[in-house]
């Protein structure tokens, strides 16, 4: 079976991703970064996930982005909260994470290069989705032509990297109906930005996740504060 490195964060977007490469056939190489955000709630359920997927290896790279800062996720600003769909579809947020897409893909890189893997998965997603610009097609396609630029095995031409984003042009719906269909479990999964017991029901994470489901005509397991 072939390799593929599958970054994976606990979410429900990375948790379908994965779960579309191993039915591709992939053996899952999983990574996950402790990176100073606002809690590790979000690792616990990558684990648990990588698990029910039966990864053959998982990973968690540490590192501190709250050294930089610049994020509602990496330092002390307030995650907002009630936002309404219009408000949300406009501008980058605070809960951006500066070039946070370009260094797990640098590391998703590097360990795919390291285990002879030529694809790595992301759940990268430019329909519903908070503004990041590091989700979108024209990143995606810059990163794939510096990973064969940038890398032995590319300049060689012993492997060609594919940076894989099966979701980039789903729903938020379609992409919960895909997972559903594979088996996903995604009461294992956490999307939102706040750590507690519950969800907060709240933050965009959160509302975004909730209408999928609605959308869907599924029942979201995770229990949320409202």
């Amino acid at each position: 079976m072939s390799k593929a490195v599958v970054l994976m964060s606990g979410g429900l977007d990375s948790a379908t991703a994965a779960a579309i490469a191993k039915s591709e056939g992939y053996d899952i190489y999983a990574l996950s970064f402790d990176y100073g955000q606002r809690h590790a709630r979000e690792l616990d359920s990558a684990r648990a996930v990588a698990r029910s997927l039966d990864a053959k290896d998982h990973l968690v790279i540490q590192f501190d982005m709250r050294k930089i800062g610049g994020s509602a996720l990496t330092a002390d600003i307030d995650v907002p909260v009630d936002r309404e769909n219009n408000e949300m579809a406009q501008g980058i947020p605070v809960t951006y994470v500066p070039a946070r897409n370009t260094i797990f893909l640098a590391f998703g890189l590097s360990y795919a290069e390291t285990i002879g893997a030529g694809d790595i998965f992301i759940g990268v997603n430019q329909v519903d989705y908070s503004g990041y610009p590091d989700c979108r097609t024209e990143f995606i396609e810059a990163f794939e032509k510096t990973a064969n630029l940038a890398t032995k095995a590319g300049v060689e031409g012993t492997s060609h990297f594919h940076i894989r984003t099966p979701l980039i042009k789903l729903t938020k719906a379609e992409i919960i109906r895909k997972g559903l269909e594979l088996g996903v479990d995604y009461s294992l999964t956490w999307s939102c930005y706040q750590g507690g017991e519950r969800a907060c029901g709240r933050c965009d994470s959160c509302k975004l996740r909730l209408a999928g489901f609605a959308e869907a005509g599924a029942h979201d397991p995770l229990e949320y504060e409202s």
